[in-house]
């Protein structure tokens, strides 16, 4: 080894020693492991909002469908006034909702209302965003798909949509599953216009043009290059879209149309006591908070979901 001297001329050849080539070490890449949904996960649960209206939906969603297994409530049931004592009681540690005119827990009649929107906000959210998604995805691909699909929703998108749920709504007949035809009818051509704009921006893109002069086959060229890069923009449609089906559902039961007289909902729970906003405000106002809360933290949770499958916001 040839000598080496620091600035005072020192020789510091016993500062160093010699290391051993490993052939086998040098291949390899030192950075941790990246797993997507475990980055999602730890990006998720990093926000102390989130976890606090997840923890609020969950108690929601459990007392939505378990509750009303138990509780053995009829909306339809005016009759059973057995202790007139039992009418009208405020909230308290033995009724906590509080009691109504015909003595029932109000407790029981907002799960079993909210059990119904819920279920009707989820599952025309699922429709739509399948139905959306695929028909987004081949329209954005597809140029004479897209000047027929183009001018379908430039006639629809300018007809209000709670307007043609209504129309349908009366067209069809009162029931759940009529009044989530009437609900994914239309609703679905605006998720698939908004997944078709956001694949013809990513179409072009230069590793897509390489991919596609290869001979890679649209379908692959769609569902492996284009649509997992989509996922935080899936999720934040469905988190603004589960909150607004289940506001339509509301309105629509307040008003009486959509669902049959004898289900409940939140829209007919609120509509139904409307009346004791004044003596009892009780009834209205509790149905009114559990709307809000479950509208809410869908749309929170679902914003902090999306920013965490960004994959530009992991660590």
């Amino acid at each position: 080894m040839d000598q080496v001297y620091d600035t005072a001329g020192k020789d510091t050849r016993d500062k160093f020693t010699f290391v051993k080539l490993d052939t086998v070490a040098s291949e390899k890449i030192d950075a941790p492991r990246y797993s997507y949904w475990r980055s999602v996960a730890r990006q998720f649960f990093s926000s102390k909002v989130a976890i606090g209206m997840l923890l609020l939906l969950l108690i929601i969603m459990g007392f939505s469908f378990i509750q009303p297994l138990f509780s053995g409530y009829d909306f339809m049931d005016t009759e059973s006034i057995n202790d007139f004592g039992a009418r009208y009681n405020w909230p308290s540690l033995g009724q906590w909702f509080g009691t109504d005119a015909n003595g029932q827990s109000l407790f029981d009649v907002v799960w079993a209302g909210a059990r119904t929107s819920i279920a009707v906000g989820v599952l025309a959210t699922v429709i739509n965003t399948v139905i959306g998604v695929i028909v987004g995805a081949i329209w954005g691909s597809s140029k004479a798909v897209d000047k027929f699909m183009i001018e379908i929703y430039n006639v629809v998108s300018n007809v209000p949509v709670l307007l043609i749920v209504i129309v349908l709504s009366y067209a069809f007949g009162s029931g759940f599953w009529n009044l989530l035809f009437a609900m994914c009818a239309t609703s679905w051509i605006s998720t698939a216009y908004f997944i078709r704009v956001q694949v013809m921006i990513r179409r072009d893109s230069e590793y897509n043009l390489a991919s596609k002069a290869l001979g890679t086959r649209s379908v692959r060229l769609i569902t492996r290059n284009i649509l997992p890069y989509l996922i935080s923009v899936i999720v934040t449609d469905i988190s603004r879209s589960m909150p607004s089906f289940i506001s339509y559902e509301v309105f629509l039961s307040y008003l009486g149309v959509g669902l049959s007289a004898n289900v409940p909902s939140l829209g007919r729970v609120i509509a139904k006591y409307t009346s004791n906003i004044t003596n009892y405000p009780y009834l209205f106002w509790i149905p009114v908070i559990v709307l809000a809360l479950v509208t809410v933290s869908m749309y929170i949770v679902g914003q902090a979901l999306a920013d965490a499958s960004d994959p530009r916001t992991h660590r």
